[in-house]
């Protein structure tokens, strides 16, 4: 475990939920890597993100999934690509990715709470 926080410093995370509307293969990343673009609805719009998560999804079966990310963080350049958000995940027992996501379909852009 890290150290405490505070609930203010919770709430300085902007965790919202978005749909996966483009995934591509990222072949100039250093580690496997997909291409996102995710619609997180009118106010925060499309983000780009570059998402390690190739050993348990292809391109087609992501395209429609809504998954939770990080939209305060600064763009992060990887590559050619301007990440924009921080997709989050969790590491497997043998540390590949699996997408962090609701149980439920909710509306874009809403935040975690």
């Amino acid at each position: 475990m890290t150290d405490e926080i505070t609930y203010a410093d919770f709430e300085r995370v902007d965790i919202r939920v978005g749909t996966i509307v483009e995934a591509s293969p990222f072949p100039e990343a250093r580690k496997p890597a997909f291409k996102l673009l995710i619609d997180f609805g009118p106010d925060i719009g499309l983000k780009k993100s570059s998402a390690q998560i190739t050993v348990h999804y292809t391109p087609e079966s992501l395209v429609g999934r809504q998954v939770l990310a990080v939209v305060n963080f600064p763009p992060r350049q990887i590559g050619p690509v301007r990440s924009e958000v921080l997709t989050l995940g969790f590491e497997d027992e043998a540390g590949a990715i699996v997408l962090a996501v609701t149980d439920k379909p909710v509306p874009n852009g809403k935040k975690l709470m």
